[in-house]
């Protein structure tokens, strides 16, 4: 079958492997979309911190079930949502309900091989109907899940005033969820290095506050919050300056949400963090309850899933789409790949 593998950092190749043999508890499926992520960019790029080369990446997925299922609700033909998080289940974090951050996690495309090719098989507890949800939005579900996740991690109070840093697709998920959790008090701005995309997310999807990052951007937030400042934030940039930078921007008594990762530390200011009784919270990944929320949300018309998708290409181009993408003025918010 085909398939494409990240041979090293700057290099993917199109290659023809052998399918995956059927394997007791696992259920085949036929890779119909898949999503491209920062995560498979900075894979590309060479700055994942959890990878081992070569790769076969693609971790938002839907496919199509062929066999192996013992559900009635997934018999052959059924379009499913994948969960990418591998989790054993037995372990401190499973044990309490916590298997995004099981001690042992594999992730599909990024500590195993993904779904960068045209069949894969996936624990049947990982797949989740589809229902009237297309093929290429049921691709979009997992990244919109992580945003979520970290939305339901912070313990957002309706009316919140939340600041999201980073217009990437993590963030704008982030700051979509933070909408509807804020409720119709609520207060959502969008902070990023680049006025061409805080223009997108104004443009297209309805963010009317937003604060280029720089030297005056805590002078914008203080004018903007009256000098309080937010009550969330998210840092969604994977950028150990930005995330460094996210605690200034934290109400007394506020919280800041640690949705993005990096290969680096970050320090920051003790006495100031102590003198705000701030809490940090990281979020990784997601579970099965913020997938059910995504697709929910989806499925209302409550996402504007045809404004975030706007890069699209096929499986076989995109050895040549990928870098493409990246030298562009204008890189997706949330690319699509069809098989």
């Amino acid at each position: 079958m085909r398939a494409i593998v990240c041979t090293e950092p700057g290099t993917l190749e199109r290659i023809d492997i052998d399918p995956p043999e059927p394997k007791a508890g696992m259920v085949s499926v036929d890779i119909k979309a898949v999503g491209i992520c920062g995560t498979d960019f900075h894979i590309y790029k060479g700055l994942h911190p959890f990878l081992a080369y070569p790769r076969i990446m693609g971790h938002e997925l839907s496919g199509v079930v062929v066999e192996g299922a013992r559900s009635d609700s997934l018999p052959p033909g059924t379009p499913v949502v994948i969960n990418p998080y591998l989790s054993c289940g037995t372990c401190v974090a499973c044990r309490k309900g916590k298997p995004n951050c099981c001690a042992t996690l594999q992730v599909l495309g990024v500590h195993i091989d993904g779904g960068m090719c045209e069949r894969i098989q996936v624990p049947e507890e990982n797949l989740y109907p589809a229902g009237d949800l297309g093929l290429r939005d049921a691709a979009m579900i997992e990244f919109l899940a992580i945003g979520a996740h970290a939305v339901r991690r912070s313990e957002i109070a309706p009316g919140s005033r939340v600041l999201v840093v980073g217009a990437g697709p993590i963030g704008i998920g982030t700051a979509l969820f933070a909408t509807l959790a804020g409720g119709p008090d609520g207060h959502v701005a969008v902070m990023d290095v680049s006025s061409r995309r805080l223009a997108t997310v104004t443009d297209t999807l309805g963010f009317s506050e937003t604060i280029l990052a720089g030297d005056s951007a805590l002078d914008e937030v203080d004018r903007l919050t009256g000098g309080e400042r937010y009550d969330l934030v998210f840092d969604a940039t994977g950028n150990a300056k930005a995330m460094e930078r996210s605690f200034d921007f934290v109400a007394s008594g506020g919280t800041l949400v640690m949705v993005g990762v990096l290969k680096a530390s970050i320090t920051f200011d003790d006495p100031e963090f102590h003198r705000k009784e701030m809490t940090i919270r990281a979020s990784r990944n997601a579970t099965k309850e913020d997938f059910e929320t995504v697709m929910n949300a989806v499925a209302a018309g409550k996402i504007p899933m045809d404004a975030i998708n706007t890069h699209r290409d096929t499986l076989d181009a995109l050895p040549e789409a990928m870098p493409a993408w990246l030298a562009s003025d204008e890189p997706p918010i949330k690319a699509i790949v069809t098989v």
